[in-house]
């Protein structure tokens, strides 16, 4: 991930959270190892992969004791049927954490720190990191999947130069660019824009960069 040099590495947690929050709301179409899904508004299809390997920059700016904090990093994100593995690095490629997500448990492993488990990866997240990061919604949002705040499924598509949705917990996730493919239900989005009023920390705002998204 990435991180400014006079924050501890110890600050670090990125932690993702395995959910496909869409199952029950889209129509699915089963290929391989994951399904197309059909956008009930615009009628556009999209593949979400339940196994994949993406890899990319983030970078979150927030408050802190009154002052503007901001961070920067890379991540790479394997997941699979029933674990998700996310590594985080330095923006020189040191590693900061890594952290795995089961079903029922998720750890965070440091250098020189005791490894850190919860059954709830949010709480996990804001414990290590002190700043709120969507951690539910990511497994589906960097894929352009997820729930509005209506609790409706959503599935993002680059028929438009921006997509935007607020999220059932206030986040507001915007989709700016993307990765067109040939197969159309394979194009994946680019760079993700996440923003919240969060009472403690102020406003947050976090950018999300995919460099690299290989389905397995």
């Amino acid at each position: 991930m990435m991180y400014r040099s006079n924050i501890t590495a110890s600050r670090f947690g990125l932690v993702f959270m395995m959910a496909l929050a869409i199952g029950g709301c889209s129509t699915f179409q089963q290929t391989g190892n994951g399904a197309t899904v059909t956008n009930a508004v615009s009628g556009a299809a999209r593949q979400y992969h339940q196994l994949i390997d993406v890899s990319g920059r983030l970078s979150a700016r927030y408050e802190q004791k009154g002052k503007e904090q901001a961070i920067h990093g890379n991540f790479i994100w394997s997941q699979n049927a029933t674990e998700t593995v996310v590594t985080l690095l330095s923006p020189l490629g040191q590693t900061l954490a890594t952290i795995n997500i089961g079903a029922d448990q998720a750890t965070l492993a440091q250098a020189g720190q005791p490894i850190r488990s919860a059954s709830n990866v949010d709480a996990l997240t804001i414990q290590t990191l002190g700043w709120p990061l969507p951690i539910a919604g990511l497994s589906d949002w960097l894929q352009g999947f997820g729930r509005n705040a209506a609790g409706q499924c959503f599935v993002a598509t680059p028929a438009t130069d921006t997509y935007n949705v607020s999220t059932t917990d206030n986040w507001r996730v915007q989709y700016t660019n993307w990765q067109i493919q040939s197969d159309a239900a394979d194009s994946y989005p680019k760079l993700i824009d996440l923003a919240r009023d969060a009472t403690q920390v102020g406003n947050v705002a976090i950018r999300i960069v995919i460099d690299s998204r290989q389905p397995r």
